[in-house]
């Protein structure tokens, strides 16, 4: 009986506090589509028949006071802002005039035309900012009358000429890069090492990065040359791409000597009942491990030509760590684990510095090319 009266006491005080709750809500605008939600269930419903025109009033003046204090601006964010307004107002508007109990308390107003209107201004001041952009010179200045034309197409879609407009935009702030071959200042740490794939770099660096930043070309307002492709082309470079490897260190392996001992049961009979007798045996074995670390810096300076400012300058380092090993072992050959034989079979194959170089660029190279992308991006 305590917990029927203790229900129906819930469900009276939030029937009191329904209208209060429609009205203190922060977000006035879903309080009224929830209100309005509420009489499409319930027509008779009466937090929400009090709460709506109240919320209506509320909404529309707020509205109204934030376009008006937009509207004393002169930047051009502004009209993102009163456009928000105005749908904002006609979300409203199309809430109430679509609900026949809503539209019994409220005569909603159309903002239809002022957002359009907005639109309009707003794709306009867009338009002709962008065209003021255009006629200067420098990537920075045609990068944003793309931004502004894009806008201007955006709030109005195909405003006037805004489209060619775009692409002429991008046409102009398309730069011609040429991506020097790697110059290796590094001290190789010969020791006993060849020196395969000497210009190993320079292959997987700069041809690699041409080919692959040309096959998304249409991403970037850039085109992406070798120094012999721009030669041959004859085209003037407007940024310079500079790679350099240094400090790359490729030392001669080290050795580690270490032992552990092994064990198995073998069987080495039967007793006179059949069963088997086991004998417990052991080897031990001498294992050698050979490992090295090696380590290098990639310098990657964008620079552009006219000026010879640098637009960009990363220093990646990387490391590739290698190790093998080899074993012998004294004692029981029975003893030794199919691990054990791994080891002892093992022959060393100590890595030519081209193998190296290619764990060491395989790692530096997404950097590189990502950080490329990034400086060039539209």
């Amino acid at each position: 009986m305590n917990r029927i009266i203790y229900i129906l006491l819930v469900m009276l005080s939030l029937a009191s506090c329904s209208k209060k709750n429609y009205l203190e809500r922060s977000d006035a605008d879903k309080a009224l589509k929830d209100a309005v939600k509420k009489l499409n269930k319930n027509a008779t419903d009466e937090s929400a028949l009090q709460a709506l025109p109240i919320l209506y009033n509320n909404i529309s003046r707020q509205h109204l006071e934030k376009i008006n204090s937009y509207s004393a601006s002169k930047e051009l964010s502004r009209w993102d802002k009163i456009i928000s307004q105005y749908q904002d107002l006609q979300d409203a508007y199309d809430v109430i005039i679509n609900s026949p109990a809503a539209f019994r308390l409220i005569t909603p107003v159309s903002y239809n035309t002022q957002l359009m209107e907005a639109r309009e201004a707003g794709a306009a001041e867009h338009y002709d900012y962008a065209q003021t952009l255009l006629d200067k010179q420098g990537r920075d200045n045609a990068k944003k009358a793309y931004t502004a034309f894009k806008k201007a197409d955006k709030l109005v879609p195909d405003f006037r000429d805004a489209k060619q407009k775009m692409q002429q935009a991008y046409d102009n702030a398309i730069v011609n890069v040429v991506i020097n071959p790697v110059e290796d200042n590094s001290f190789f740490f010969n020791s006993g090492w060849g020196n395969y794939g000497y210009n190993y770099s320079n292959e997987y660096f700069q041809q690699t990065l041409v080919r692959e930043l040309s096959n998304n070309n249409n991403r970037y307002a850039a085109k992406f040359y070798t120094e012999w492709e721009a030669r041959r082309e004859n085209i003037k470079p407007d940024w310079l791409v500079e790679l350099r490897l240094r400090n790359l260190d490729v030392p001669y392996p080290s050795t580690y000597n270490y032992s552990r001992n092994s064990s198995a049961q073998v069987q080495t009979g039967t007793d006179t009942s059949g069963s088997p007798i086991y004998q417990t045996v052991y080897a031990t074995v001498n294992i050698s491990r050979m490992s090295f670390t090696a380590r290098a810096d990639m310098e990657l300076n964008i620079k552009e030509v006219a000026t010879r400012k640098n637009i960009t300058y990363r220093n990646f380092r990387e490391e590739y760590r290698w190790q093998q090993e080899r074993a012998t072992y004294t004692g029981d050959s029975r003893a030794l684990s199919n691990n054990d034989w791994q080891l002892i079979n093992n022959n060393y194959n100590t890595p030519r510095k081209e193998e190296v170089l290619n764990e060491l660029y395989r790692k530096i190279y997404p950097q590189v090319l990502n950080n490329i992308r990034y400086t060039v991006d539209w």
